[in-house]
């Protein structure tokens, strides 16, 4: 999902006062107390924002226990005054879902099973322009991207977000929105059918896609294009290794949604953290289902690299839920968690607080 929609006020700064655990969650062992936790947020800086409120925002942040940040767009100023305050900066960028380039390059773009190229048969929304990742070009432009910005000595690392392909089956919770039921895979939201696809497809597997009856069942297709987001985003890794800088990836929920709804593997990139939206009213399902993502999550993960949960703050009802959600993420082997969503609002700073450093 597009998480420019969904960025509320600038973040400010303000630890609330503490509200007593209740629920199901209130009753887990001190699980969190033998490590080390790391919580992020995501965020666009307003360059309206002045130095003194950068200050005591950052400052807050750091007492509540947010150890970095993701940036979505550069600013130099933003990025130095969280690390002044111990606050590790990471550019954060859509890596896939880019419209730049359709005046210039349009054929670099992705095109559905019925032949429609995403310049100008964009899916659900209009911002959605899929770069395809068979391109070698496309993989090229997207590492020199990479390893510009992180040539900047402000910026910690690159954070990788929409490093998938469209979304060939929304999450449920929004089939209303757009008035769709996705209950199978439909031609229209099914990407990569290029030229170019199609002809590496048939080099690797000796394989037409135009024989495939139902190439939407297909393993191999699904796994060629497994290896496609994988190839990129490792070679991406490489860059960031070169810099000495750390990589991470905002991800869909578990790995098996990933697979299924965005051919995503998550569990394969080479990283150094990973960040599920794990938005759970999006699948209209309970919060303690943020747990059961989590679990699984760390299980196919076997250890590779770290787990934060990302949680999205309006699918909470209350600051209870809030506390019961970082609980359910930890309990179940998060290494902390990442929000998103105006931090500010209530009392999610303490919250945040009193579940990963004040124990």
């Amino acid at each position: 999902m597009n998480k420019r929609e969904f960025l509320k006020a600038s973040l400010v700064a303000g630890l609330a006062t503490q509200l007593p655990v209740t629920g199901a969650a209130a009753a887990s062992p001190a699980f969190n107390k033998k490590k080390k936790l790391k919580n992020w947020v995501w965020t666009n800086p307003n360059q309206k924002d002045t130095d003194d409120e950068l200050k005591t925002r950052y400052a807050a942040f750091k007492a509540a226990g947010i150890t970095g940040i993701f940036f979505e767009a550069d600013s130099e100023r933003h990025f130095r005054a969280a690390k002044a305050h111990g606050i590790e900066a990471h550019r954060w960028i859509w890596t896939f879902n880019r419209a730049e380039l359709i005046a210039t390059h349009p054929e670099w773009y992705s095109r559905n099973r019925n032949g429609e190229s995403c310049t100008d048969h964009p899916p659900y929304v209009t911002y959605y322009r899929w770069l395809c990742p068979s391109r070698p070009e496309v993989q090229q432009y997207l590492e020199q991207m990479v390893n510009d910005i992180l040539q900047k000595d402000y910026v910690d690392g690159i954070h990788l977000d929409y490093v998938r392909y469209c979304d060939v089956v929304l999450p449920v919770n929004l089939w209303s929105k757009y008035n769709i039921e996705q209950t199978k895979e439909l031609p229209e939201y099914d990407f990569c059918y290029c030229d170019v696809c199609r002809a590496k497809f048939k080099t690797e597997y000796g394989t037409d896609l135009s024989g495939i009856q139902y190439p939407e069942a297909s393993l191999s297709w699904r796994l060629f294009r497994y290896r496609n987001i994988i190839r990129v985003v490792n070679s991406i890794s490489q860059i960031a290794k070169f810099h000495r800088k750390a990589i991470t990836a905002a991800v869909f929920p578990t790995p098996e949604v990933a697979r299924r709804n965005v051919r995503q593997d998550w569990t394969n990139f080479k990283l150094d953290g990973v960040c599920p939206m794990i938005y759970h009213g999006f699948y209209k399902e309970k919060v303690s289902w943020i747990g059961d993502a989590v679990e699984e999550g760390v299980h196919l993960l076997a250890g590779k690299f770290p787990l934060y949960a990302g949680l999205y703050l309006s699918d909470f009802n209350n600051d209870d839920e809030i506390r019961q959600g970082i609980q359910y993420a930890l309990k179940n082997g998060a290494a902390g968690v990442s929000l998103f969503g105006d931090v500010s609002k209530g009392n999610v700073l303490h919250i945040l607080h009193d579940e990963t450093v004040g124990f």
